[in-house]
């Protein structure tokens, strides 16, 4: 016996790659260089599913897939895409100077682009004018990834900031090089790494409870709470576009609201997060980086409603750009089971009740005719034509 396809059945989920925010070098992939106010889906450049790591710099976006592929678009002036020449790049495209060296992470900064290799090798390429690349006495830029030849030790994590960067060995050591070094010289456990833009802008921490801490400049909400006295920051002048004044310090606090994420992302002055599958973002927003389709600047965490049906999985920003690597909802699928070749008893009983409302909805319509035309006699004065 065979059954006509049905779709009461779910098929798998997909996953999809969303971008938005500042786009003028095109470093959202879309194919154009407009600003974009709410997430928008990226055309397949690989299977999202297999995507790995998302992160942006300056004007720039990296992607790595699990089988080690590295895609890249946006600004390019300084070769920081490493496709061996200058022209910006409107679509991710794949880095084929990398073609057969597995890539384990990328870091985008400024205008430069770390990258570690699956054998723990550091690689680097975009603008070097001050020592970003870790080779100090080098080109002014390189538009191919060249190997950071003084880092002997395999490294298992890196991380950019505006014109620096780090990479930690498995021993916990960090490398720094460039201007603008952080400050604090703590180590790194294996596989951790710093948000973009650490030293310059607003950090952010997820713990291994899911707590998330923030501290630093708050003068476009980037922080998502409130300033406390102690802190020696006014707050007052939210609804102002001027800066407030620079804090004495800052406390690390944690965001109650943002209890139990599992992944957390920095751009210059705005945040993502992925909590209980929801993608959340708040602070600068100039940009529309914050995705809820305004250019206001966002005081507090709360959900990109554009992605409310999808499950949040990975999170990067740029300095004015997001991208979220999100779990679509299920799609109803046709069921490809055998078709019905005869009627089922229920179809029977089926078929006799439709006929039975089939003659109710007739002799109802039948009713109503006769009813209507009497009531037509009476609208045209009661006069009855008979033949002659």
């Amino acid at each position: 016996m065979e059954r006509e396809p049905r779709a009461s059945e779910a098929g798998p989920a997909a996953a999809a790659l969303f971008a938005w925010g500042a786009n003028s070098y095109g470093q959202l992939g879309l194919g154009h260089k407009e600003d974009v106010l709410l997430p928008q889906q990226l055309n397949d450049f690989c299977k999202p599913g297999c995507v790995r790591r998302i992160t942006g710099g300056g004007g720039h976006s990296a992607v790595v897939t699990d089988g080690g592929s590295l895609f890249v678009c946006g600004l390019n002036k300084d070769g920081q895409l490493g496709l061996g020449h200058t022209e910006d790049v409107l679509y991710f495209t794949p880095c084929r100077s990398l073609l057969g060296c597995p890539i384990q992470q990328v870091a985008c900064g400024w205008d430069f682009t770390i990258i570690l290799t699956g054998n723990g090798q550091v690689l680097s390429c975009g603008s070097n004018s001050f020592g970003q690349l870790g080779v100090p006495h080098g080109p002014r830029r390189c538009v191919v990834p060249q190997a950071i030849e003084p880092l002997r030790e395999k490294v298992v994590s890196i991380a950019a900031g505006l014109r620096h960067a780090l990479a930690a060995t498995a021993s916990g050591i960090v490398f720094q090089w460039g201007t603008g070094l952080a400050s604090s010289g703590r180590r790194l456990c294996p596989g951790e790494t710093l948000p973009l833009f650490l030293t310059a802008k607003e950090p952010s921490r997820v713990t291994e409870t899911g707590k998330v801490f923030t501290w630093g400049r708050a003068d476009y909400g980037q922080l998502g709470r409130k300033l406390e006295s102690h802190e020696n920051w006014r707050l007052d002048m939210q609804g102002l576009s001027l800066p407030c004044p620079r804090p004495q310090k800052s406390t690390p606090s944690p965001l109650h609201c943002l209890t139990g994420a599992t992944e957390v992302s920095c751009g210059s002055e705005h945040n993502l997060a992925v909590i209980g599958g929801a993608c959340y973002s708040w602070g600068w927003n100039e940009h529309g980086m914050c995705g809820d389709g305004t250019e206001a600047n966002v005081w507090a965490p709360k959900p990109v409603q554009s992605l409310r049906l999808s499950s949040g999985l990975l999170v990067g920003c740029g300095a004015g750009h997001s991208l979220a690597l999100c779990q679509l909802p299920a799609v109803p699928a046709l069921d490809q089971g055998p078709k019905v070749t005869g009627p089922s008893p229920d179809a029977t009983e089926d078929a006799k009740s439709q006929e039975a409302m089939d003659k109710e909805k007739l002799e109802g319509k039948t009713t109503r005719i006769s009813t209507q035309s009497q009531s037509d006699t009476c609208r045209n004065g009661g006069l009855v034509t008979e033949p002659l």
